[in-house]
């Protein structure tokens, strides 16, 4: 199989490690580590490939190819034409961010709570905004809403509970679990998001992007919304209408947004986001994190075992649902 890492990469380690704490792949995998003209080369006889990006000419070497193994959890911008014209097994990492992704968003949650944006602002000019107190809240006993109850969704219910609050749910297959031990006070189908949205102190977008999820939140979707609630984007930014997601903010339908992806990025310079006080931007960093490749590689070896042993794979791509 053949890793798309440079072989003294700190990656390299993290699966060449996850191999060999499994006893039963340490005789029978063998890891083959390249980049560029030599990856190229080296693929003529992988059955596996663990890649972020799979390219044209990488694919067209790849006579023996199986099994695409990315280590991206999104796939809209990754799987190609010529992905899709090849009979293969396609895998992704989903699962490896949620403790980041969801301590990002609620570390959104709690500065927007505790006016944290503007005593920093204050902070800067040196003033002291003591009166600014009284609109400070508290996150318990508020509601949380999570579009999308997936690894990332379970893993910010887990931790918004710490907080005291209470948590509703969306999700496109509501019988279908990660961990059946984290449990949302309610979970609908994603048909009745607007409902959740109605019941949402704030509000967390968590779901795959596709062409049916394309601009799902618009000026629409938006007014369902609780008057003053709280926005969070770290799925995809073609998930949100930004021009009525900016309407929404000015006119205080909406009490404040964190935003880490945006449909163009970088985000444009003469974007109005970026003077909104009732934004906190982040350059689609909730995602990175120390554990990344060490969480990837030890996802791909389970994988891997299951793969040698004819079962279904974890993570399977759908090409039907998008993701």
């Amino acid at each position: 199989m053949l890793v798309l890492q440079a072989p003294e990469s700190k990656e390299a380690d993290a699966y060449r490690q996850a191999i060999q704490s499994h006893p039963s792949l340490r005789d029978r995998a063998q890891l083959i580590f390249a980049k560029g003209a030599e990856a190229v080369r080296a693929i003529e006889d992988a059955e596996i490939l663990v890649c972020v990006k799979a390219s044209a000419e990488l694919l067209a070497a790849a006579a023996k190819l199986r099994w695409v193994s990315f280590w991206s959890a999104g796939l809209d911008k990754t799987i190609t034409p010529e992905i899709e014209a090849r009979d293969l097994l396609i895998t992704n990492a989903s699962g490896v961010h949620g403790p980041n992704i969801a301590e990002h968003v609620l570390a959104w949650m709690v500065m927007f709570t505790r006016r944290m944006p503007t005593f920093l602002r204050a902070q800067e000019a040196r003033e002291w905004k003591h009166g600014q107190a009284a609109s400070m809240e508290e996150l318990t006993g508020k509601t949380l809403g999570i579009a999308g109850f997936g690894r990332i969704g379970e893993a910010l219910a887990v931790r918004a509970r710490a907080f005291g609050m209470r948590i509703v749910a969306s999700k496109r297959d509501t019988t279908s679990r990660y961990d059946q031990s984290i449990v949302s006070d309610v979970l609908y189908p994603s048909a009745q998001l607007p409902q959740m949205l109605a019941e949402c102190d704030h509000a967390c977008i968590a779901i795959p992007y596709t062409r049916e999820t394309h601009h799902l939140f618009d000026k629409a979707m938006l007014a369902h919304m609780k008057p003053g609630a709280f926005l969070y984007n770290i799925s995809r930014g073609g998930l949100v209408d930004e021009p009525a997601l900016v309407a929404a903010l000015r006119e205080g339908k909406l009490g404040g947004a964190g935003l880490d992806v945006f449909e163009t990025e970088p985000l444009p310079t003469d974007s109005p986001l970026w003077g909104m006080e009732n934004v906190i931007i982040t350059p689609h960093v909730a995602g990175l994190t120390p554990h990344y490749f060490t969480r990837a590689a030890a996802l791909f070896a389970e994988n891997l075992e299951r793969y040698l042993a004819g079962e279904p794979l974890h993570n399977l791509y759908d090409a039907k649902r998008g993701y």
